[in-house]
């Protein structure tokens, strides 16, 4: 479980993080959390009400709501719920994501659709009922997770890149009609991250992970084959 580390203090803070349940989210999560935020844990998996208790016996403020982000509907009713519950939203991180390793003419429409919705219409439905409980409030703040691959592109993952891109890009837009309100909006772009949505199995993820970074640093690097990541020719 993450700790806090330094005097940062959220006391008093309601943030919301889809896709919170496992990987990245849950990191967020646990981390917020630390630093005193009270915190609604969004997923479409029921396992996130066992993630939410494990914290809660930490002494940590965080509840579970099972919310499929694709339905309107279901964020509308998730949004009056963390309302309710806690009077305001303060942070919204919009992490919620998928991805269908395939290329173009691999992908299935449905496959398609299935990234791009959870991905760019689930930011899009809670920033669109979350927004104006922020503006009630005097403002927040959003963070939208995109990634390296959002920013350069990468192989066997059409629909997952464009969804990042769409998702930085979006970020400047929201960043740009809500500023003035008070309301701060940033993506986080980062890269290869040992999760369960790599698309990998557990054996595979971190040699995948480190395979992949120590090629890239060989390129900027020059470094031999024959070397270690530490060594340089």
């Amino acid at each position: 479980m993450l700790q806090k580390k330094d005097p940062l203090n959220l006391t008093g803070k309601v943030a919301v993080v889809t896709g919170g349940s496992s990987g990245i989210g849950l990191g967020v999560v646990e981390l917020l959390s630390a630093y005193g935020a009270k915190v609604a844990m969004v997923d479409i998996s029921p396992k996130g009400a066992d993630k939410a208790k494990e914290l809660q016996d930490a002494g940590r403020e965080v509840e579970f709501f099972q919310c499929d982000v694709t339905s309107e509907a279901s964020v509308m009713a998730a949004v009056k719920a963390i309302v309710d519950r806690w009077g305001k939203i303060d942070i919204l991180h919009n992490n919620a994501g998928v991805t269908v390793r395939k290329t173009m003419p691999d992908l299935t429409e449905k496959e398609w659709d299935f990234v791009l919705d959870v991905g760019l219409k689930g930011l899009f439905l809670f920033s669109k009922h979350v927004i104006p409980v922020m503006e009630a409030n005097g403002g927040g703040s959003i963070i939208n997770t995109g990634s390296g691959w959002g920013l350069k592109g990468g192989d066997q993952a059409a629909a997952y890149c464009a969804v990042k891109g769409g998702i930085v890009n979006v970020t400047r837009a929201m960043a740009i009609d809500h500023g003035p309100k008070n309301i701060r909006v940033n993506s986080v772009n980062p890269g290869d991250t040992d999760t369960d949505a790599a698309g990998r199995g557990p054996s595979d993820r971190r040699g995948h992970c480190r395979r992949r970074t120590h090629g890239r640093l060989s390129g900027r690097l020059r470094l031999q084959p024959s070397l270690g990541p530490h060594r340089t020719a």
